[in-house]
């Protein structure tokens, strides 16, 4: 009889640490996409790409940058492609409003979805506000540019990651867009927990993870990433759930305490986890069709 197949999300960079925090952190294409192949042959079957400025390592959504992260690595893996749509919390992302406070480049982010190759993308349906180095900065999502962004990504062919922070953003802004006819099922929702920047984000407790499974839209495929310490016992509590899990720098510096971590290390160890479990980490392939999206040609 064979095992529960599990899908295991690398997400090696993010739009918000540097390499002053972690030193193992890729931020340049050739970095990320070596970092990348690594992680695929532990068993990673799905990457959460971030793209970053050469010039300084800031945050970009140029689909240009994406293009070349997505080459390099395809053509050394067939791992599931995912560019993101939230881009960071610096470089060309930010601007500054008249009233004092930061947004997030709208404009900026849509160019998440351009590059070549790319299968899937985040979609943030949330506004919230993220409060970094003394910015408070907006990350205004509105039903409108929900819409948008949704509306966008199904013309070119991608599938929708729904991030979620909250009870309220599966309810509302995740079950609207659904009711709408914006995505397609199953539809690919990942639980993020402990963004304790986000204004209105939820901490990891087993009681908050298992209240918004509860509250999933029928025909759902869930995912767990959750922040720092937060990380290793959410990621077990959704195997246990049925979901399915994600790793990497982006979402934890720390392999523990005072000890940094690598990419490599944190998928070893999340792959060693499911095994004992009794799962199986799923092939690119098995993701695909585990999340609905085309095979790979």
């Amino acid at each position: 009889m064979s095992k529960p197949k599990v899908i295991v999300t690398v997400a090696p960079t993010g739009g918000m640490a540097s390499k002053k925090q972690n030193p193992h952190l890729p931020t340049q294409p050739d970095e990320i996409a070596a970092d990348v192949y690594d992680c695929y042959n532990e068993g990673a079957s799905v990457v959460a790409l971030h793209a970053r400025r050469a010039s300084d390592d800031e945050a970009t959504c140029d689909p240009k940058v994406y293009g070349r992260m997505n080459e390099l690595i395809r053509a050394k893996c067939d791992i599931v492609l995912n560019n993101s749509t939230g881009g960071g919390i610096n470089g060309d992302m930010i601007h500054q409003l008249n009233n004092g406070l930061w947004e997030i480049n709208f404009d900026e982010r849509v160019k998440g979805m351009e590059a070549p190759g790319v299968e899937m993308c985040t979609l943030d349906a949330q506004t919230i506000c993220a409060s970094f180095g003394g910015k408070e900065i907006l990350v205004p999502t509105t039903p409108k540019r929900t819409r948008q962004l949704a509306e966008m990504m199904k013309a070119r062919g991608i599938k929708p990651e729904w991030e979620v922070f909250s009870l309220e953003d599966i309810i509302q802004d995740v079950g609207r867009a659904i009711a709408e006819g914006l995505d397609e099922p199953p539809y690919f929702i990942n639980i993020v927990l402990g963004v304790t920047a986000f204004q209105g984000a939820l901490p990891y407790t087993p009681r908050i993870l298992q209240m918004m499974v509860d509250h999933l839209p029928k025909d759902s495929v869930f995912n767990v990433s959750a922040i720092g310490q937060a990380q290793m016992p959410a990621t077990t509590q959704s195997l246990l759930l049925g979901g399915h899990v994600r790793v990497g720098l982006e979402d934890n510096l720390y392999y523990a305490q005072g000890e940094h971590a690598t990419n490599v290390a944190l998928v070893k160890r999340m792959v060693r986890i499911v095994r004992e479990l009794g799962f199986e980490p799923a092939t690119p392939a098995e993701a695909r069709e585990i999340m609905g999206l085309r095979p790979l040609r």
